[in-house]
């Protein structure tokens, strides 16, 4: 802890224990929008590889790839990335390649992330590979396991894929109590490596960064370049403030982000947006975001329950929506849903779209205009249009998100900056060099702020701004002549 603790003095940081939560990351200096709080590679990383998918162990590439030829296991994208990871891999295909087929196929992320956590601290004891104050075994036993809080059922689990590393690495001084235990660390501490549009590339141990605590209100944001997570701050962070970032997708209701938080990590928030849980304003937002709309279509008043429990009550006009009408909405949106998931099997993308289209119908009539439901299922058609190469109607779409996701995020917030420069590129292609220069600048007042400046996607987006506002000028030059 004292090495650490050192280390983190240069970066302005210390980290501090308290009763009701354990170790916090505070700073020790003043940090600014866009600032890098800290930065830290992986103590143990793998791809998100399945049955469609695969991707290289050393940067995540999907493109040009070759398999092992002794474990069968692992693809790589070329020599340099296969020579980088070779002292670990070595000790891997070993294990991997005393494996039949059969149990190959049990090898999944999970399981190879936990090999590779117990490979690495071999390789660091036998001074194979190097250790740091910031890049020890020694701070991932220091991470919270929670195992008392854990069900019998997930217990189970755990000790039957401990049972799976135990085999593959007959070691006999590792028990499967202790395995058990690293898998619910991992669950707890473990995060998702996405690309700059945070598309999920793989996930990645870094135990410095797990001491970060949660926010429903964070002060700073985790992205990534390439395998490395970086923190930046997202508002001014004073000297002596707890560094916050966000565990979870915060666009939804204050129940709903704390049973996401109490399922995958154990702990009941307190932040400023969770403290007001049942007070108006919270049952009020929680009743936009998730609730139902008024019946009146000029009215956008949000309904609350009735006492007698049977329908539900505008809150600005007072006309009353009978359960009944409701739930039948909720079935057939039910029904459509179901289908979509059919279809999109069997590829019939124009047959998806158009049952998305019934879902959205519904639920304009089901929900608020600011509902996450129908957030969602736009979102959904953007994904497929962009696809089909339908353009138009993929941005009339991306248009009608822009406001609710301003109303869910925070101004400095990377989902926010994403939309907007989808926006921008969809404007800028059908040829409506304005607003997508209005677009594209939005999106980039953000995501400089959240991705700093100097990654290929930023300098894509910067060039993409560049041109558009050159070209907006020289139509402009044009018209005068």
């Amino acid at each position: 802890m004292e090495e650490l603790q050192k280390a983190l003095q240069d970066r302005g940081l210390t980290v501090t224990g308290l009763p009701e939560k354990g170790r916090c990351l505070y700073t020790t200096k003043d940090f600014y929008p866009g600032e890098v709080i800290i930065s830290q590679e992986p103590y143990v990383c793998v791809p998100n590889n399945s049955s469609s998918i695969s991707r290289c162990d050393g940067c995540f590439a999907s493109s040009n790839l070759k398999k092992c030829s002794a474990c069968q296991v692992v693809w790589y994208c070329g020599s340099n990335c296969q020579k980088l990871d070779w002292k670990l891999h070595r000790l891997e295909c070993q294990v991997l390649s005393r494996l039949d087929k059969e149990k190959r196929k049990s090898v999944t992320p999970s399981i190879r992330l936990m090999l590779k956590l117990y490979l690495r601290r071999k390789l660091q004891n036998d001074n194979v590979i190097p250790s740091t104050a910031t890049d020890n075994y020694s701070l991932v036993e220091a991470l919270v396991a929670h195992m008392s809080d854990i069900d019998e059922k997930q217990l189970l689990l755990y000790a039957q894929m401990a049972n799976l590393v135990n085999l593959i690495l007959q070691w006999p001084e590792i028990s499967i109590k202790e395995i058990a235990e690293n898998f619910s660390k991992l669950a707890c501490n473990a995060h998702t490596i996405c690309n700059s549009e945070l598309r999920p590339l793989g996930t990645g141990l870094y135990p410095v960064i797990s001491i970060i605590n949660h926010s429903c209100l964070p002060n700073a944001v985790l992205v990534f370049e390439g395998r490395l997570a970086v923190v930046r701050a997202v508002q001014h962070v004073p000297k002596g403030a707890e560094v916050l970032i966000s565990y979870i997708e915060t666009a939804g209701s204050t129940m709903t982000r704390q049973k996401a938080l109490k399922e995958q990590y154990l702990f009941t928030c307190t932040c400023p947006r969770c403290i007001n849980l049942g007070q108006f304003d919270d049952i009020q937002e929680s009743a936009i975001l998730e609730g139902y709309r008024c019946k009146d279509d000029g009215c956008s008043g949000f309904l609350l329950r009735d006492s007698d429990d049977k329908g539900f009550t505008c809150q600005q006009c007072g006309l009353v929506r009978r359960e009944e009408e409701i739930k039948k909405i909720a079935s057939e949106v039910n029904i459509l849903s179901k289908k979509t998931l059919a279809l999109t099997s069997c590829g019939n993308h124009q047959e998806v779209v158009s049952t998305y289209k019934m879902i959205e119908k519904l639920q304009k009539k089901l929900y608020h205009p600011f509902s996450v439901n129908l957030m969602q299922t736009r979102e959904k058609l953007i994904k497929i249009l962009m696809e089909l190469e339908d353009w138009k109607e993929a941005l009339a779409y991306c248009q009608l998100t822009i406001p609710v996701y301003q109303r869910v995020y925070p101004q400095f917030h990377p989902l926010l900056g994403l939309q907007y420069y989808t926006c921008g590129k969809l404007e800028w292609f059908l040829g409506d060099t304005e607003n997508a220069i209005k677009s594209l600048t939005k999106a980039v007042e953000i995501l400089r702020i959240t991705h700093g400046t100097n990654s290929p996607f930023m300098k894509e987006l910067i060039l993409k701004l560049e041109e558009a506002q050159a070209e907006a000028s020289y139509k402009l030059s044009s018209k005068d002549e």
